[in-house]
């Protein structure tokens, strides 16, 4: 993901894409404490992916001549996580955002390093939001048009 020019629209882009990974890590962290113990591993391979797309992006950006965004302090979910089901529907939310703004990356971008980085994210975050609706008994789980806003 390596590109030394990046336009404005595609900084921009890139920037949503790097908040959204951000937002995700808290998340992942956030639901470890309502998931059963069998869900742990796979709770570390998301927070894991995330955590190396973050360091990516950040990468890029920084190679790029631009300031990474940092984090925000905390992050507020739509509804209170309190239990599994609720733990699910916030990861599914955190993936399905993730996969909205390497959408619209794809969407900013003719370099082709950044494409193929962002349609790698995109299609990680929809197989581990497909994982998660799974689990979550959704139906269906995997969705027809992955990073469609409104999906």
């Amino acid at each position: 993901m390596r590109s030394r020019n990046l336009p404005e629209e595609s900084v921009a882009a890139v920037q949503a894409a790097l908040g959204a990974e951000q937002a995700a890590i808290w998340v992942y962290g956030l639901v470890s404490a309502f998931l059963p113990e069998e869900l742990a591993a796979t709770v570390d391979e998301g927070a894991t992916a995330h955590r190396n797309r973050r360091d990516e992006t950040a990468r890029l950006l920084a190679d790029a001549g631009r300031k990474p965004r940092p984090p925000e302090p905390a992050y507020v979910p739509p509804e209170p996580v309190t239990d599994q089901a609720s733990a699910l529907t916030v990861l599914v939310l955190a993936e399905t955002d993730t996969t909205v703004a390497w959408r619209a990356v794809l969407e900013r971008t003719d370099d082709r390093g950044l494409r193929d980085s962002a349609l790698a994210a995109l299609t990680d975050g929809a197989v581990r939001a497909t994982r998660w609706r799974e689990q979550a008994g959704d139906t269906p789980a995997a969705r027809a048009f992955p990073g469609r806003p409104g999906d």
